[in-house]
Order: structure tokens, then sequence, then C-alpha cells
């Protein structure tokens, strides 16, 4: 085995970092014990992803747990001791995603003061945030009503959104087309889609994010209905039942409040499970792959009441995506590019909500709710001269394209790198045609592909950022901006880990000051990621 070097002597937060001397002493140290089991060498990714600069308020300074990339267990210890609403926010999934409405700051504030009551807007943070809330939430509930209080002031009312610019105020947009950008041979179903705005008004900034209200698929809606022994035709809320299950509630994962549900009208054995699964605890080993669908069979023998069955779910929540269109270059048009969900539990299939939607249920001419999502720190840059280096693996291409259709509808005299990449060549080059053309206008300057199953070896885009790294490390140089879009748990860290290794060797820096590099991009506005 190899020798692991004494904790005390790993540097991970260089002394230029944006914490005290008490905050960067505390987080080397705990950084450290994560690593005690891990080489050395994975500091870089650790130092990089704190890195966020100053994201606070006057109270407690910095919020070091502000990263996409970070396990809620890392964000909830940075938060420790910290204000309660400091750790709200450490909860959310630190997208900035606007989904539940607000940013994450300012949604963990709202709750807080008790301008928000509803605890499950955090699509991204899924049942793992909900359940921290709750918890958090039980706290602030508990503690003396003066301090509870003067925690936070509660924020200013905020301005009533225009119609199309909120969750809150959608409009409908028409549904144009849908064309599959995978060709046969492909193991994924990625799709192309268009929207007419026309009819709403709606216009969007490259970077922004559209948001839509999918339906469920009436199939499922029907097999729940039956294992109800309910009548489509039963009225729940002024609706239908079908209707209500349709478009009003999420029919997956299971809430906590389902389980609670089942615990109180079941006995028994059942009772107790049920009440085990609404703690968090998984008593058979499939909490996890519990949809509505699937409670109802686990617990067979219990029909509850089709309206407390309702109550009991949660409210259908937008989805959002990032727009592959830019306004100047098409007005009144918006595209998406989407990777349709399948897959199989048990012997049942499942069904991703949305890019379902959009890739079957929904027809040309059909109108459904949507919204624009104004970005929040990823958008081009104010200087159409900058040079950018965009990287976006599979979907992750979505707001490059963007991006580059608006620079060429704008004449933008900056240069354009793009690293893409996905499993084949032959069969999972989206926009191929289309790339290839800018490429030979001179728009797109270089255009770096990766392939991760064309080989015996997989190879990924940050193996090809690291192959062309002298060439890379001098765009930074010369002041590229640099962009990422895609996965946040692998792809997002392992590209920023790729990028501290370049700036390190071919910067003539060391570790630390190649973190620190990548973390004064952040600052300035140089590195912006879209991550999901």
């Amino acid at each position: 085995m190899n020798q692991m070097t004494p904790l005390p002597r790993i540097e991970i937060i260089p002394a230029s970092a944006p914490f005290s001397e008490a905050q960067r002493s505390w987080l080397n140290g705990f950084f450290a014990g994560l690593l005690s089991e891990g080489p050395a060498s994975l500091s870089a990714e650790f130092g990089a992803a704190v890195m966020q600069g100053p994201a606070g308020d006057s109270d407690d300074g910095e919020a070091p747990w502000h990263d996409q990339t970070m396990p809620i267990a890392v964000r909830m210890k940075l938060a420790q001791g910290r204000p309660l609403r400091r750790r709200m926010m450490a909860a959310m999934a630190q997208q900035d995603c606007g989904q539940c409405g607000y940013n994450c700051n300012d949604y963990s504030d709202a709750i807080a003061s008790k301008a928000e009551a509803r605890l499950n807007l955090c699509v991204p943070g899924g049942k793992e945030t909900a359940r921290m809330l709750k918890a958090l939430h039980e706290e602030l509930e508990k503690a003396p009503k003066a301090a509870s209080s003067a925690a936070v002031a509660a924020p200013a009312p905020a301005a009533v959104a225009e119609p199309g610019r909120s969750r809150d105020h959608p409009v409908p947009a028409t549904f144009v087309s849908r064309r599959l950008l995978n060709k046969p041979g492909s193991e994924k179903e990625t799709w192309h889609i268009d929207f007419d705005l026309t009819g709403c008004g709606l216009d969007y900034v490259v970077g922004d994010s559209f948001g839509i209200f999918a339906r469920n698929e009436l199939g499922l809606v029907d097999q729940i209905i039956a294992m109800l022994g309910a009548s489509h035709l039963t009225e729940v809320n002024g609706k239908t039942l079908r209707e209500v299950l349709t478009s009003d509630v999420s029919l997956s994962p299971a809430p906590d409040t389902l389980f609670e549900l089942f615990s109180f009208i079941s006995g028994g054995a059942q009772r107790e499970k049920a009440r085990a699964l609404a703690q968090g605890e998984d008593p058979d080993g499939d909490a996890a792959t519990l949809d509505v669908m699937a409670t109802l069979q686990k617990f067979s023998n219990v029909r509850p009441h089709p309206e407390a069955f309702v109550e009991a779910l949660e409210p259908l929540q937008p989805r959002l995506y990032s727009i592959s269109s830019s306004h100047n270059a098409t007005p009144g048009k918006l595209s998406l590019t989407v990777d349709c969900v399948r897959y199989v539990i048990g012997k049942r299939r499942r069904l991703g909500l949305a890019s379902t939607f959009l890739a079957e249920r929904i027809k040309p001419g059909d109108e459904l709710k949507v919204y624009v999502q104004k970005a929040h720190g990823f958008a081009l840059p104010q200087d159409p001269a900058t040079p950018i280096i965009m990287i976006g693996p599979g979907t992750g291409i979505a707001p490059f394209r963007a991006f580059l259709l608006d620079r060429k509808a704008t004449g933008a005299p900056g240069r354009n790198w793009l690293f893409f990449g996905h499993q084949r060549s032959d069969c999972d080059f989206f926009y191929a045609d289309e790339l290839n053309a800018m490429k030979i206008s001179g728009l797109l300057t270089r255009l770096s592909l990766a392939w991760s199953r064309d080989g015996d070896k997989k190879f990924y885009v940050q193996d090809r950022m690291r192959e062309v790294g002298r060439e890379l490390w001098t765009w930074l140089a010369e002041g590229a901006s640099v962009y990422i879009c895609g996965d946040a748990k692998r792809m997002a860290k392992d590209v920023e880990r790729a990028l501290v290794d370049i700036v390190a060797q071919f910067g003539a820096r060391s570790t630390d000051e190649a973190v620190s590099f990548v973390g004064e991009l952040k600052k300035k506005g140089r590195f912006q990621q879209d991550v999901y």
C-alpha cells in the first residue's frame, strides 16, 4: 500500500481563497478527512469545488457549499453552525436553476421567514432536499417565536412576473415538431423539439431555460384509478379524478405523505412498514424504486379514498430544459434538445414524465403551458469579441448550439471552440451537418470530438481537453470564457479537474495555484456552468 500523507500537510484551500484563516483551516481539515481514504491528487477537485467566491450576506459571509457537484451530506457539513436559513440553503440542489421560482438563497430565505410554505419545490434536489428541508422546518417551528422571527427579515414582496416569465404565470405555446437526432444503432433516444412562440409573444436570451408543464401518461393514470377501485369520473377538487391525476399531481416518486396516509389507514406489519418508509427508512430495500403506482402495488390491500389519495400526492412540477435555439436567429421559434428517459424496474416500464411527453404524447399543433426561466450567471460574454470555449457532451450541446446560432446572427467576431462527445460517432453526432457547416464557414473556430464507445477504451471530453491542453491554455491566457453544460455529478467535476490540471501543466502553476486560477475565472464570470 502507498504510504499516506499526514492529514495536517494537505493544503486543499489556497491562501488566496476568499475565506478567513479560521474558515480555511476548517475546510482544509474537513476535505483532508474526506481524502484520507483516497489519492491526494483528488485535492484539485475538492479545492475547485469550494472556490465559488462570495455568495453570502451580512451575517455569515460566504457559502462554500454553493456548488452543484457536492453531495448533500458534504453541503450540510459545511453549513454546520450557520443560521438555520443558511442550512436550508445548503439543502437545496445549488443549481440556481429557477425551477422553484427562486434562486437557492432566496428560496431558503423565503422558507425561513415563513413567506413560502412549500418545501417541495426543489426538483433537482428531489426527496433528499425535501426531507432535509422538512427536518429543518421542524427546527424552525420549535424555535422560540421571537428568535425565529428575528432569524431573517421577511423578503420584500416580489413583483408579479409578466406572463410566461415564471412557473406561477405560464402561457400557452404551440408544439410544432420533433425529429430524432440519433441514427440507427444508437443506445440513446434524443429528440430535437420545436415550439412556436408567436401566439404567446415570448422571447428569450441564449442561456435561458424553458419550463414546460407536461402531463402524465393516460395509461398510467388509468392503471392507478383501477388500483384505487374508483371511477374516472369521481369528482376531486372540482375536476374528475382522471383530470387531476393527468395534469395536477406527480405520480413519481412516491412522497412521504403518501406513506403517512397508508400508515394511517392500514394496520399491523403494513402500518409499521408504511411508517418506516415515511421516516426515510428502507425496510424492504425497494424505497428508491417506489413511485405512486408501485406503492399501490406494494400495499395492494389498502385502498385510500380518492380525495385523500390526491391530497397526499405532490403537485406536478414543471420541467426545465436548456434552450438550444436563438431568438436573434429565429424569432418566434424555440428549440430544445431532449433525452428520452425509459427504463424497466421489475417487469414494469417506467417513463420520464416530460421527455416522453415531448417525444410521443404531444401532437403537432397542441398547446401546452410554458414559461421562460431567465438564466442566473450563464450567458454569452458582454464583449462579442471575447473567445469562448464550450464543453457540452450529449444534450449538453443545447445551449452551445444556441450560442453559436446567436453569434452568427449578431455577427459576433469572437472565436468559438466546441467540445462535444457522446457514445458513437456514426449515430450520436448531434447536429453534425450544422456544426460541420459552421466549421467550414469559420464561425466554429475549433470542433473537438470525443466518442466513448468507438474504441476499446472509453474516451471522454475531458480526455480530449487534456490532449489539446496547450492550445486550451493559450485561449485561456488570451481571455477566453469557459462554459460547461451537462451532468453535474460526474462530467462537470471531471471537466473541472481536467481544467485545473491543464492550468497547472501549461500555465506553470502548482496545483493550489491552478485551483486558485480557476476560482478567479468563476468570480470574474469567465467560468460558467449549466449543469443538472
